[in-house]
Order: structure tokens, then C-alpha cells, then sequence
């Protein structure tokens, strides 16, 4: 940056350059010629750019002329909203600049942008010009608090800077009309970002339309450390980050994003954490530790300050009341408050003699009006509510010094418009503990008021009922002469009380003593030297605070007259207040600072202003560091205007503490205000550093005066002991003083901790016997007693230990080209604790016109920004459309509900940007694995540490001698014939259809026949060999069971397959193409209606309809038997094929010899004690595993009768299944997490309807749910819970466990004991490690067993790794062994080579002759108290999840149903959720059940969770619609296929959030 360190500009040359401005800007003098006339004055005085040997001043580029309509003055005034100058500083923005550049040399941070659906892109239209007031603000009307910091070193730079702005009205977009050379900040700042080499391509357009926003349409070439691609790159992603990331082939924009993300994100950003110790189990989050260099306070220990002695005048009244009867007899005809209407003409003048009559008839009327004569509804000290308008101050001070005679107590609060006003129930809160029954308002009021149809007035939400009573005088009766209220000397009873809004949004009553309100009166008196009959202007809200203080109550003591200038007219007439300054010759005005910086924008239409006649300038909100700025420009401009310096009187003040210190307006103009320029980076730290070399990030703080008279202050810590700070340390202020508020009224906890304190000194000794007061100021006190403030503790922000304040990132936020993006500065910042610390939060209200592109690319700046300047990062940067942001009453931005919207995810963000990689910095350290131990040292441990082996086993196959008959029989198709023969009219199978009656029913016999007419047919037409494999293509039904055995009978090697669903034949018809064809079928077989659909256009359009092989319709069966049944020989050889794609989305067969099936099911009729007079109800597809087995098999080996109902016929009627184990009176019953899923859904409201249809569950023994997955204890519960009304007994629900090597290992049955819950820790889990919890500790993780172990069943739990047994309750892969193991794959689509130990496995130590299968699931076994039939304890199986689908991150494994459960518990409208890894990338997609518009508000609740209860940080967030997650017939989710769509840009998302 140039050298600064030269001569500020000489006044002629100010001079000079004023009048050219307005020459520019009436169109008098072409931008050029402006241009050349500026460079030759001010070429002198500006400092050439080191190396460059160019003029600054001089633009790079040609800029168009700008040629003003006639209507500019007009322009300039409409688009004097645009941007609301709250924070606004030149020097920042300059900083502002330097700092993006900074980021520039660091290289290019490609930032990847997030993807939106068109629809949400539009946005909705702007409602129509809004007027200047919604301005932004933390509380109240503070709206614009302040705006910038300059410097003390009065540079020519900054000069220059603040000339240009005042003249220009400082923003571009205010003064469009005569938008010089900016693009973001003001001229200046943006030549000072030119020296810089920050070149900007600008072409301004002529100026906009009135009616729409300005836009004036700049475009600035990206400088080279832009966060997007420059415009000329296609819109996605950089070209040169298109390559593979990790090997993995990259197609479309999304890879490509995602692979930018990684390598934004492999960049160090920070330097890395230090090591820290890790515990065996816990996780430790690192704490952060203080940096050794930072600085400390090393000033010594700081004096109360005491104010000048109070001089009690002999004349002062003794209370309020005793001065206004004073006046009101003494002089009835002065007058006392004069109120404008909207054209800023005075409406009324309330003379001393009306506020005196007046108030005494509202006191009348209030004590004895209300209530009956025995029981009055007030009596003195109750309090009132006064609900006045802002334009109403005549009304409200005659109500305020009524409820003052009357003895009750006034407790002003804003008018409530509407029924859901932000904070407006907080207030009714307190309205309630404060006991208010009676409301006092204005005619006008009461009428604007909601009404209920009778014309009462309805009780707001929160609120206690109220009496609404209005003090209009024509109302109320006149008292009678005898009465007069009753006049005492000021007491300790309490006077009013002023509600105050918290950082979290509740309200409190501050309560002020009579004696306090009297001795504040006095203060503010002898401090501003105020005088009878002096006029003074008031701006301010008359209500709370400083409006009151000085305008209705200090200006009666005194018998001022006070010039009330509303809100509404400030809106209209932003000068209305200087005009009424020079109308009335006012001798004293009270103003905020956005006041000023209005009056600066609009100044240019007045011609003849005067201010000589002020003597003081009250700025109310002096206290906010951001304030300096607008006085300097303020007086900069009006200084010609009879402004005198000393006049600016910037004042600090709290609800608890009143008036903290004000500048006294002094005679002596030679004595400079004090200034402080001070390091961020100090403050950051609590302490006071004078800041010269870093110029980049500094904080300029005017002094707010000194001391109140008779107050004493001193400055304590901000927490803790409130000990005394050092000299040279930041703390809160605190007073002790009369003059303060006492109490939050019914709170004395609260109240002890602010308005009892008690400091002390660093040895504890307290400093005074007198209690202080908190004021909620953080500042201190500087060379010659002057207060200087820099921050509020309620926009407090203690991020990693260092201390941040909100306005002071507002402000960096809001110069980074504000004009061009923010809606009239409207920002929020805020922080939420997310992991143990707080992160920061910045919402901003976008300008409507404003592109996708320049959001993101604002944003992306914003937080380099913020980076540069605090040395802090962001944690989430959200944009919501203009006017979304709740308001407070008098427009501000209501922070604590924008807070409470965004953590409930209702805030509606248009775009959002969350940093967690760069911001959370307090994970634990990635897990480091241990090298592989030796086999003999780990059974060691196991015998040292007690631990058993974990093995387990079902009942013993072999030794149960029970009366058996199929066992006679090595293959199912002898069982068949032989029931054929010994029970041919038994009923085996009976089907169901969507209305509950029966389908069709299949008898032994009937079986038989057809099975062997179907053998004739694949002889005769297929001409297939015995081992011939064949496809059967068949809807859930008896066609299926009757073709399966029709295979056996002909020898022929059966494989099931789903048919392709007619509505969805692209998607469907492909996997079915692929079974056949992996299964090497020689036919297939099917219905006439899917040969159809074989056939059909859509099929060809979906496969290659020629290469099918040939197709039979056992529609037409032959008449004739066949003449010889096939006997297989060996009963090792195939039976059937088992298909199943795995939730990974492999396809994987898997062979099932006929010794296999026979035990299969043998195990099943044990461990269920099924036998041909039991009834069993089937709700399962029936195409793989355990299901296929229940729907076709075990019927015709144990001889029960199966009832069949296809899980798609529930979606037509939920209640099928239910009923028709009601109806059959079934024992026991089977179905799958998607049919159990429906019920729930489906019939979650209609339990009582179905009840009086008859439905009882009380028969039901067993209810299975038949999976290959962790139970999903939630579902079962709340399946148990909704139906237990019906008569389920909770008991008889339970879960069995299969997987591709073994159909299935664990089965409830019928004997054992219960399955039991256990709770583990999450944390643990992820090492690999069980950790039994209590329930409902934190991260505490419920897992159901699994069923019983099947009889025949062996389990082992071994180490997948090294292939060693493990110990009881250890995490391990569960092996299994057993008769009814598959033999192995037939061919998994891929690699064979992989899966070659699935089925052979044998133990690396201990028993190695065993064969073992792996099932590729995690769990573990545990041995419970529990006693099992035999007599024996109970081994419990519990299962975690599955190996392939288990995530690595951060060396930890993490399971995605864990971080899934977690996602869609955060909010309502997540209906499911799935997670994948790429590249080391989280990536969590959610289906969104609601508008598009919720969909932003996801995305930072999905990021939070996962951290809090994850410790992981999500990469990419997507956001879908409903159905877009596949999930198989299992009810599995299908997360690989999810992964590849996503991939391949085929899910259609509604956002794609990419998490820096």
C-alpha cells in the first residue's frame, strides 16, 4: 500500500472538489472532463504508487460517461435505501479490499459452487420500494449502529475518502445519478483498490429505474484469488480440475465439483494440531490451548473513576410530579412537546397547563374508574402497560406522568401489530410476571388494534388477558374538585419499568427508582447544561432509553420544549430533523447515527440549512464503535453549515445503568475528541494495543465523555469474580451510582449478578461498600478519565478462546461491496455452539436482483474477508430473500428469533455456504491403527484378561430324536410325493389378494400334478438337459411354487427372479436381463401377461429383446405326465440358485445344494416347532433368501399351511396382512422392515377403525421380521407400541438374520428366552471396539439380538484382519458354520477372485481345522444371564452392520445408519436419509418432504448433527425429492447405486451444498 503519511488536503482544494461533485452530478461537466479536472487538483497531494510511476487517481480503464437524467436529484433521493450505512468506513473497506487481495497471493482457492434447481433459483419479486427504515440492527431501532472506522492519522487518503463520500452521499448506489468511479466502496476506496492491482472492469449504466432496485451493473472482472471461475469457464467446476480423483473415473459437473472441493480441501489451511494424548476408549476433543505469544494485560491495576460532584441546584424540584405541577401552574401557556404529522408539519403543541391537567384526570381515571368502588382494579404501585404509537408521543406523556400521579407504575412496550411479531410474545412473558392487567393507549391505537369478530380485542399469544383503557380526554370523566393527587418527594418506590431485550431474545422489566429516575434527571442536566425553556429536537424512540430520559422526563424537570419527530416521518424526510433544528433555532438534538448518515444522503436538496443555533448533538448510539464514522462525515459536510465541532456529543447508555457517560459539550474547541485506534487482534485477546503496522484489521473508537455527575465507575472482567482490569485491558463497565436501574422486576437471581456487584481489587479487598451496576458495556477507560467503548457483551462471541465482536464482523461482512449485494445492509451474526465452541453464524438479506453467481461470489469474499481482518473463520454464510429476516418493532433485525428461525431450520435461506472444515478445528485426532499382534500374545490376553472365546451354537441337529418323517427323505421333491400320496388333500398353500379373500389354494396333491405337468413341458418344449438352469419369472403366487417344483421333478436347476415392474420396465427390465444371463439360463418361464411384457416396445427400448432365451408360458400346461419323475442321485448337487443384489448393489448367486435345503429347512421346523396343523402367515417377496425359503419350501418339508400375501398388495391395502392373521387366527407370522414400515405409516391413525372391524393380534406368538441388516430397533418399537391396542404382545416381536453364505443364522422361534437390548457406545464402536453403556448416556447406541442361533448353527466372532477368534462382547466379522451353508457363489457379477474365502475360511490360531463361511457382517456375541431351553446360558448374537457398506474415515469406522439416524431425527421434514464416502468425502443425501424453499435450511442442521454426534464433517449435502434414495425389496437402502446416480448427475437434486 502507498505510503500514507502526507498532508491532509488544504480547505480550498475541499472546497473545489465539493463544488465539482455537484457540478458532476447536475450535469453540468462530463465524467471525463470531472475526471481530469479532479487528477490535476488533488494530483498534488496524493502519494505516487510505489513502482507503478502512475497517477492513482487516474482510472486504468475507460469508464462510460454518466449522464444524469433530470430527474437525479429525484433518483438520488429513492435510491437513498438501498443500502443502509450502519457500519460503513471507508478505512475498513479500504482494509477490506487489502485484505481479498492479500488472499489473492495465496494462490487460487477454488471454491466449489453449489448446484441449484432452476425452480428455487427464481426468486419471489421484491415487494414494492421499501423506505430506508428496515434497516438492519441487533436491537430495537439501533438499526443502523454506526458506520466505519476511520483513522487518527488524518492521512490524505482518508481525506480524500471521506470528502468524496460526504459529498457523494457515499454510497454508488445512493447517489446513482453521480456514481463517480465506484465499485464497492467509495471512489477513493476503489482507485486505493486500483493502486492495489485490483483491476475492475466497470461500465455504469445510465441511471436505473426509479420504480426498481438500482443495479448498477458492474462487473469486476474476478481478481485471481476469486472463489468461482472467471465468467468465460463453463459455469461447473474449473476445466482443470476435470481429471480422476483417486482413480475414479470422473463424468459430469457434480464429480468434477467434488473433486475441486478435494482439492480445495487438501490445501492446509491452518497450520496442523499438535499432537495431544489420546485415551484407550475416549475420543478427546482438543482443547485449545492459549498460544504462548499472544498478548497479555500488562498495564497496572485501573482506579474507579468518580464523575464531578452533583450540584443540586435550590431550585431543582423534589420529584418529577413536583416540577410539572410547578410548570403547569406556574407557566400553563409554555410549551411542552410539539408532534409533527407526516408531511412534517406540527400536528399539536402540548403546553405545560394540558400535561398537567391532562395527566391529572388519567390519574383520576385510573384509580377510580377501573373496577368497582369496593374492589378498584389499581391501587398505587400495580402496573400498567402503555402501548402507544411512535408518532403518539402527546398521548403517551400524559398517560406516563398520569400512571406517576396515580402512584402506579408505567411499563412502556411497543404496539403489537400483528399476532406474530417477533418477540412480541416475549414481551406479553413479561407483561405476565409482572402483573399487569390494564393497558393504556390512544384512540388511533386501540382502533388499529386486531379485533375479534364481537369487537374485542383478542388476547396476543403469550399475553395475560389485559383490560385496554383508552386516556383520550374526551373518554374520561373529570375529577372532582376535591380530588388532587398526592405529591411526595422522590422515594425508593419504583417509578417505571423499561423492558430490555437479551442476546436470547427474552424480555426483562428493568425497574427505576423514583429517587434514581430523579437523580438521572439531575445528572443529564448538570452534564448537558441544560436550561428552562431551551428546545431540543428528538429523534429517538420516546419509550426507552435515551428518547425518554431526554425527551419526556429530564425536558419537564426542566421545562424544555421538545420537538418529537416520528419514525414515519424520518422515512419520508430523512432531513426532517435538521429542517426542524433550523426552524426552531433548537439549542440541543437527539439523534442516532443513522440519523446522521440520512441527513448526509439527502442533504444536497436543501439549500439554506443552519445549524449554528445547536449547542449539543446527542448521538444516543455513540457507544457503538461503528458510530465514528458517520459524525466524522456528518460534520465533515455540515461544518459549513454553522456546525461547530464540539457540538457531536456521543453518550453510552444501558437499560440497567441509564446514562453510563456522555461528552459534555464543551466552549473549548481547540481540545480534539479522543480517539483510539486500536489491533483486532488485541481486542480478540481482551487487551489494548495501539495499532500502527498492521493497518489492515484495527478498530477506531471515539471516546463517549466521561463519568455522570455523583457516579462512580470502573471496568471489571468480563466473567468471573468481577475483579478490577488492568489499564490496559477491555472489560465490562460498571457504575455505582443513584442514577441506575435496581432490579429485572421479579428476578432476583438475575438481579443479584448485574445490579449488585460488587468489585474488587486484585488482592479481593472490594472497592466500595456501595453495590455497582453491570452495564452490559465492554470498553475502558482511557487517558483523562474518557470512556471509550468497544463492543456490546450481548454481541459477544468467544470463538476457539478468542473474543469476537458481532457488529465489528458485520461490519467487515458489509464492505465487501455492499451496495452491489446486500439488501440495505440487513446482516445478522450470531453464533451457535456446535462441538464444544462456539461458530459463527453471518445471515444477510440479498438484494433481489442479485445472480446465483454474484451471491456466491460475494459470499466466498465475505469470508476471505472475515478471514483476513479477525483471523476467524465462519462457520455458515446464508442469504435469505430482502424483508425475510424478522424485524423488531421499529425495524432492526431481530436477532435472537433470526437465531432460533435458523437452528429450528425455518430461516429459508436462498443460498447458503458452510466452512466447518475450515472452522472446526477441535476433532479428535484421526485414529492411528495398531500394528498387527502375533496370534499367541492375543490368546494370552484372551485367557489373562477371563474373556471366553465368542462362540456360540444352536440346538445340535443330530441328537434331536424327534418324530420326523420328511427326514426320511434326502431330496424335497420325495417329500412332495410322498405328502402327494399320505395327505393328498391337505392344504399347503393358501394366497391372498388385495381385498383379503382367497386367491387360490394349492393341496399336496394339486401340487404334485402340476409340478409334474410343468416337468412334461420343459422336456417336451424346452428340451432341456437334467442340470439345465431356468429363470422363473413370476409374480408372488402359486404359479412360482408350482414351477419351482415342476424343475425339480425334471431335474432342472430353478433360479427366482422378480419380473420387471410394468410402470418402470427401463429400470426393472435390465436387472432381470442380468440374472438371466449370469444364472447361464436355458429358458424361461413365465406368465402369458409377463411374456407380453417381454415382448412388448418398452422392453426393446430397455435390453436387447433377441439374445432372451427361449420363453415358456405355463399358462397352457401340456394334459399328459410326464413318464418318468427325475431322481437326483447325489444329494450335493444343486437344488436351486439364490439371486440377490446386496445393498453394496452387487449381484451375487449363490449355490444351494439339495443336502443344503433339506437342513435348511429342518432347522426351521425346529426352531419354530412347525407341523401340518399349524397355520403360518407370509409377507415376503419371496425371490431370495429366507423369504423364498418360508413362501416355497417349508410348507411341503414340515407340512403346515402357508398363507401367502404378496407384500404388493398392502400398497393398495395396508391392513391385508394384519387382517388375515387376525382372520386365520395365525401363531406365527413373517415379514419384511418395508411391509412393517407401511403398517405403521399406513395405519398409524386408523387402529381404532380397524379394531371395531375385528381385528385381535392377540394369537400372535412370533412376528419376524426377516432381514440381512442391524435390527432396526426404532421401527419395531413403534410397530410394537401402534398395534399393541390391537393385542400384540410386545414380546412376540423379533428380527432374524441371514446374509448371502448363509440364508439364515439367527431365528426367534418359539422357546428361548426374549431378545434382549443392549446399549453401546458410539465412540467406541468406531474403533472397533463394544463398550456397554446405560441407557440413555450420551452416544448411547441400542442394539436388539438378532433372534436365536438356529439349531445346526455354529458362530464365531473373529477378527477380520488377522482372522483370530475374538473374546466375548468384541467387535469382529461373524463366521458361521453350518449344514445349511450355501456352497458357494455361482458367480458374483465382477470378481471371483475376491470372494474365494467367503465359504472356506479357517481361523488363524485356535481351531484351524474348522471350515468357516464369513458372512462380511460385524457383531458381536455376548453371553447373558438368560437360561436357553437346554438349560444353558444364553449367547446373544448382536449385529453391527456390514463390512462393505462400513465407512473409513478419519481411521475410524463409522456405520451410515448411525450418521443416518442422527440426520433425519434433526429435522421434520427429512423423511430419509442416506450417506456415502467419496474420496474421503462425506457425502449425506436427504429426501425433503416439503416446500423446495426448505431445502437450504437443511444443510446447516445436517452439518451440525453429524459434528455433534459424529465428530465427521460433511463434505456434500443433497438435497432431494421423495423416492429418489433407492432401497431394494428388503426395505435395504441401495447406497452404492445412490453414490453412482449421484455421480453420473443423475438424481435431479433440489440443492448440492459443497461444505468448505
Amino acid at each position: 500500500m502507498a505510503d500514507r503519511d502526507t498532508l491532509p488536503l488544504p480547505l480550498e482544494v475541499r472546497t473545489r472538489l465539493a463544488e465539482l461533485e455537484l457540478e458532476l452530478s447536475e450535469g453540468d461537466i462530463t465524467q471525463k472532463g470531472y475526471e481530469k479536472k479532479r487528477s490535476k487538483l488533488i494530483g498534488a497531494f496524493l502519494p505516487q504508487a510505489p513502482g507503478k510511476g502512475m497517477d492513482p487517481s487516474v482510472p486504468h480503464e475507460r469508464r462510460t460517461p454518466v449522464t444524469p437524467g433530470s430527474s437525479s436529484r429525484y433518483h438520488r433521493r429513492r435510491s437513498s435505501g438501498s443500502r443502509d450505512e450502519r457500519y460503513r468506513s471507508d478505512v475498513h473497506t479500504e482494509a477490506v479490499q487489502a485484505a481479498l487481495a492479500k488472499q489473492k497471493e495465496r494462490g487460487k482457492m477454488a471454491v466449489p459452487m453449489p448446484s441449484k434447481r432452476r425452480s428455487l433459483v427464481v426468486q419471489s419479486s421484491m415487494d414494492a420500494y421499501t423506505p430506508p427504515d428496515t434497516s438492519s440492527g441487533s436491537e430495537g431501532e439501533g438499526s443502523m449502529q454506526g458506520e466505519g472506522t476511520p483513522t487518527s492519522s488524518q492521512s490524505s487518503i482518508n481525506m480524500e475518502n471521506w470528502i468524496s463520500r460526504a459529498i457523494h452521499g457515499s454510497t454508488t448506489s445512493s447517489t446513482t445519478s453521480s456514481s463517480s468511479t465506484q465499485s464497492g466502496g467509495s471512489g477513493a476506496a476503489s482507485r486505493l483498490a486500483d493502486v492495489m492491482g485490483q483491476t475492475h472492469l466497470e461500465n455504469h449504466s445510465a441511471p436505473p429505474d426509479v420504480t426498481s432496485y438500482t443495479t448498477d451493473s458492474i462487473q469486476v472482472e474476478r481478481p485471481q484469488g476469486s472463489t468461482t471461475a472467471s465468467r468465460s469457464t463453463p459455469k461447473y467446476g474449473n476445466a482443470e480440475l476435470m481429471e480422476t480423483g483417486d482413480g475414479v473415473p470422473v463424468g459430469g459437473r457434480v464429480s468434477a465439483k467434488i473433486q475441486q472441493l478435494v482439492n480445495t480441501l487438501k490445501r492446509p489451511k491452518r497450520p496442523p494440531l499438535r499432537e495431544f494424548f489420546v485415551d484407550d476408549f475416549e475420543e478427546l476433543l482438543e482443547v485449545q490451548q492459549p498460544d504462548p505469544n499472544q498478548p497479555k494485560a500488562e498495564g497496572a491495576q485501573m482506579l474507579a473513576m468518580r464523575g464531578e460532584q452533583l450540584g443540586v441546584v435550590t431550585n431543582w424540584p423534589l420529584s418529577l410530579e413536583a416540577a410539572l405541577q410547578r410548570w403547569g401552574t406556574i407557566s400553563p401557556k409554555a410549551p411542552c412537546l410539539t408532534t409533527m404529522d407526516t408531511n412534517g408539519k406540527p400536528l399539536y403543541i402540548l403546553t405545560y397547563g394540558k400535561l398537567w391537567t391532562r395527566s391529572i384526570k388519567v390519574a383520576y381515571n385510573i384509580l377510580h374508574k377501573l373496577g368497582s368502588k369496593q374492589e378498584p382494579m389499581l391501587r398505587p404501585g400495580d402496573r400498567v402497560a402503555l402501548v402507544f404509537p411512535n408518532n403518539d408521543p402527546a398521548a403517551f406523556m400524559v398517560a406516563f406522568y398520569g400512571c406517576l400521579l396515580a402512584e402506579v407504575v408505567p411499563v412502556p412496550i411497543e404496539v403489537p401489530l400483528t399476532r406474530k411479531d417477533a418477540g412480541s410474545q416475549q414481551i406479553g412473558f413479561l407483561l405476565g410476571s409482572c402483573g399487569v392487567t390494564v393497558a393504556l393507549t390512544s384512540d388511533a391505537c386501540h382502533k388499529g388494534l386486531p379485533k375479534s369478530p364481537t369487537g374485542e380485542i383478542p388476547q396476543f399469544k403469550g399475553w395475560p388477558k389485559l383490560l385496554w383503557f383508552v386516556t383520550e380526554s374526551k373518554h374520561l370523566s373529570k375529577p372532582p374538585r376535591d380530588w388532587f393527587p398526592h405529591i411526595k418527594d422522590a422515594n425508593n418506590e419504583t417509578a417505571y419499568i423499561e423492558y430490555k431485550t437479551c442476546k436470547d431474545g427474552s424480555v426483562l422489566g428493568v425497574t427505576v427508582m423514583r429517587m434514581a429516575l430523579l437523580t438521572h434527571c439531575q445528572a443529564l442536566t448538570q452534564s448537558c447544561g441544560y436550561t428552562e425553556a431551551e428546545t431540543i429536537v428528538n429523534v429517538l424512540d420516546f419509550k426507552k432509553d435515551v428518547g425518554l430520559w431526554h425527551g419526556i422526563l429530564t425536558s419537564v424537570m426542566n421545562m424544555m420544549h421538545v420537538i418529537s419527530i416520528p419514525y414515519s416521518l424520518m422515512k419520508v424526510n430523512p432531513l426532517s430533523w435538521i429542517q426542524k433544528v433550523c426552524q426552531y433555532k433548537a439549542k440541543v438534538a437527539c439523534v442516532k447515527s443513522r440519523d446522521m448518515h440520512w441527513a448526509l444522503v439527502a442533504h444536497r436538496d436543501q439549500r439554506d440549512i443552519n445549524l449554528s443555533s445547536l449547542r449539543m448533538l446527542v448521538v444516543a448510539d455513540g457507544a457503538n464503535p461503528w458510530s465514528i464514522s458517520s459524525c466524522d462525515a456528518f460534520l465533515n459536510v455540515f461544518q459549513s453549515k454553522g456546525l461547530k465541532p464540539e457540538v457531536i456529543c456521543p453518550c453510552a447508555s444501558s437499560p440497567e445503568a441509564l446514562t453510563v457517560a456522555i461528552r459534555r459539550p464543551t466552549d473549548d474547541s481547540n481540545q480534539p475528541p479522543g480517539r483510539g485506534v486500536l489491533s483486532m487482534q488485541g481486542l480478540s485477546h481482551g487487551v489494548i494495543r495501539v495499532d500502527s503496522e498492521e493497518k489492515l484489521s484495527v478498530l477506531t473508537l471515539q471516546d463517549v465523555g466521561t463519568v455522570m455527575p455523583g457516579a462512580l465507575m470502573c471496568v471489571v472482567k468480563p466473567d468471573g469474580v468481577p475483579q478490577l482490569c488492568k489499564t490496559d485491558e477491555i472489560g465490562e463497565l460498571c457504575v455505582g451510582s443513584i442514577a441506575t436501574g435496581t432490579s429485572y422486576y421479579g428476578l432476583s437471581g438475575m438481579t443479584k449478578n448485574t445490579f449488585e456487584v460488587f468489585p474488587m481489587n486484585s488482592v479481593g479487598a472490594l472497592i466500595s461498600e456501595y453495590p455497582f451496576t453491570r452495564t452490559g458495556l465492554l470498553g475502558f477507560v482511557g487517558p483523562g478519565g474518557l470512556c471509550f467503548i468497544a463492543g456490546k457483551m450481548d454481541g459477544l462471541m468467544v470463538v476457539g478462546g478468542r473474543r469476537h465482536n458481532a457488529d465489528d464482523i458485520v461490519a467487515t461482512a458489509l464492505a465487501v461491496e455492499p451496495m452491489k449485494f446486500v439488501y440495505r445492509g440487513r446482516i445478522a451474526v450470531f453464533s451457535i455452539s456446535v462441538l464444544h465452541d462456539e461458530r459463527i453464524v453471518v445471515v444477510a438479506e440479498q438484494r433481489p436482483d442479485s445472480t446465483e453467481e454474484d451471491s456466491f461470489q460475494w459470499m466466498s469474499r465475505v469470508l476471505q474477508a472475515i478471514d483476513g481482518i479477525h483471523q476467524v473463520g465462519v462457520y455458515c454464510l446464508a442469504l435469505v430473500p430482502s424483508n425475510t429476516l424478522p424485524k423488531t418493532p421499529l425495524g432492526g433485525i431481530h436477532l435472537s428469533e433470526s437465531k432460533q428461525l435458523f437452528l429450528e431450520g425455518s430461516l429459508h435461506p436462498c443460498n447458503v455456504l458452510m466452512c466447518p472444515h475450515t472452522c472446526v478445528t477441535n476433532l479428535p485426532k484421526p485414529r492411528q491403527k495398531q500394528p498387527e499382534i502375533g496370534p499367541a500374545s492375543v490368546m494370552v490376553g484372551n485367557l489373562v484378561s477371563g474373556k471366553r472365546i465368542a462362540q456360540a451354537s444352536g440346538r445340535d441337529l443330530g441328537q434331536m430324536e424327534d418324530n420326523d418323517q420328511a427326514r426320511k427323505f434326502l431330496f424335497l421333491s420325495e417329500v412332495l410325493q410322498w405328502r402327494a400320496q399320505t395327505t393328498p388333500d391337505h392344504v399347503l398353500y393358501t394366497l391372498l389378494n388385495c381385498r383379503g379373500t382367497i386367491a387360490s389354494s394349492l393341496t399336496c396333491v394339486q401340487l404334485h400334478k402340476r409340478a409334474e405337468k410343468i416337468a412334461t413341458m420343459l422336456a417336451e418344449r424346452g428340451h432341456l438337459q437334467d442340470g439345465d438352469h431356468v429363470a422363473l419369472v413370476y409374480p408372488p403366487g402359486i404359479d412360482l411354487i408350482a414351477a419351482f417344483y415342476g424343475c425339480l421333478y425334471a431335474g432342472c436347476v430353478p433360479i427366482t427372479v422378480r419380473p420387471p415392474h410394468p410402470q418402470n420396465i427401463a429400470t426393472t427390465l435390465p436387472t432381470v436381463k442380468m440374472i438371466v444371463e449370469v444364472s447361464r439360463s436355458a429358458c424361461m418361464m413365465t406368465t402369458a401377461v409377463i411374456c407380453k411384457l417381454l415382448r412388448s416396445k418398452e422392453a426393446s427400448a430397455a435390453v436387447d429383446v433377441r439374445s432372451w432365451p427361449p420363453v415358456l408360458d405355463t399358462d397352457d400346461l401340456p394334459k399328459k405326465k410326464p413318464p418318468l419323475l427325475y431322481k437326483p442321485s447325489n444329494p450335493d448337487t444343486l437344488a436351486y440358485l439364490d439371486f440377490s443384489v446386496s445393498t453394496t448393489g452387487m449381484l451375487a448367486g449363490v449355490k444351494m445344494s439339495h443336502t443344503a435345503t433339506s437342513a435348511f429347512c429342518r432347522s426351521i421346523k425346529l426352531q419354530c416347532e412347525l407341523y401340518p396343523s399349524r397355520e403360518v402367515a407370509i409377507c415376503l417377496d419371496p425371490y431370495c433368501g429366507l423369504g423364498f425359503v418360508l413362501w416355497c419350501l417349508c410348507s411341503v418339508y414340515s407340512g403346515h399351511q402357508s398363507i401367502l400375501i404378496p407384500p404388493s398388495e398392502l400398497e393398495v391395502n395396508p391392513a391385508l396382512w394384519l387382517l388375515g392373521v387376525s382372520q386365520y387366527k395365525v401363531r406365527d407370522t413373517f415379514c419384511s422392515y418395508s411391509v412393517m414400515e407401511l403398517c405403521t405409516k399406513g395405519l398409524g391413525l386408523q387402529t381404532e377403525s380397524i379394531k371395531s372391524r375385528g381385528l385381535d393380534l392377540s394369537r400372535v406368538r412370533t412376528c419376524v421380521v426377516v432381514a440381512e441388516e442391524r435390527p432396526r430397533i426404532a421401527l419395531t418399537q413403534s410397530f410394537s407400541k401402534l398395534f399393541k391396542d390391537l393385542g400384540l404382545h410386545p414380546r412376540a416381536v423379533s428380527t432374524s438374520f441371514g446374509c448371502r453364505v448363509n440364508l439364515a443364522i439367527c431365528l426367534q422361534g418359539t422357546s428361548g428366552p426374549d431378545p434382549t437390548t443392549v446399549y453401546v457406545d458410539m465412540r467406541a464402536l468406531r474403533h472397533d471396539r463394544v463398550r456397554l453403556v446405560e441407557r440413555g448416556s450420551p452416544h448411547s447406541l441400542p442394539l436388539m439380538e438378532s433372534g436365536k442361533i438356529l439349531p445346526g448353527v455354529r458362530i464365531i466372532i473373529a477378527n477380520p484382519e488377522t482372522k483370530g477368534p475374538l473374546g466375548d462382547s468384541h467387535l469382529g466379522e461373524i463366521w458361521v458354520c453350518s449344514g445349511h451353508n450355501a456352497s458357494g457363489y455361482f458367480t458374483v457379477y465382477g470378481d471371483e477372485a475376491l470372494q474365494s474365502d467367503h465359504f472356506t475360511s479357517r481361523l488363524s490360531f485356535g481351531d484351524t481345522q474348522t471350515i468357516w463361511a464369513r458372512t462380511g457382517y460385524l457383531g458381536f456375541l455376548r453371553r447373558t444371564e438368560l437360561t436357553d431351553a437346554s438349560g444353558e446360558r444364553h449367547d446373544a448374537l448382536y449385529v453391527v452392520g456390514a463390512l462393505d457398506e462400513a465407512m473409513e474415515l478419519r481411521g475410524m469406522r463409522y456405520h451410515p445408519i448411525d450418521i443416518e439416524t442422527s440426520v433425519i431425527r434433526t429435522h421434520k421434514s427429512i423423511t430419509e436419509c442416506a450417506v456415502f464416502t467419496w474420496t474421503n468425502l462425506l457425502v449425506v443425501v436427504v429426501e425433503l418432504d416439503g416446500s423446495e424453499q426448505e431445502a437450504l435450511d437443511l444443510v446447516p442442521l445436517v452439518t451440525n448433527v453429524v459434528l455433534e454426534e459424529h465428530y465427521l464433517i460433511v463434505g456434500v449435502v443433497v438435497v432431494v425429492d421423495i423416492g429418489v434414495i433407492p432401497i431394494n425389496s428388503r426395505g435395504e437402502k441401495q447406497r452404492m447405486h445412490l453414490r453412482d446416480g449421484f455421480l453420473a448427475d443423475q438424481l435431479d437434486p433440489i440443492y448440492v451444498a459443497y461444505n468448505m
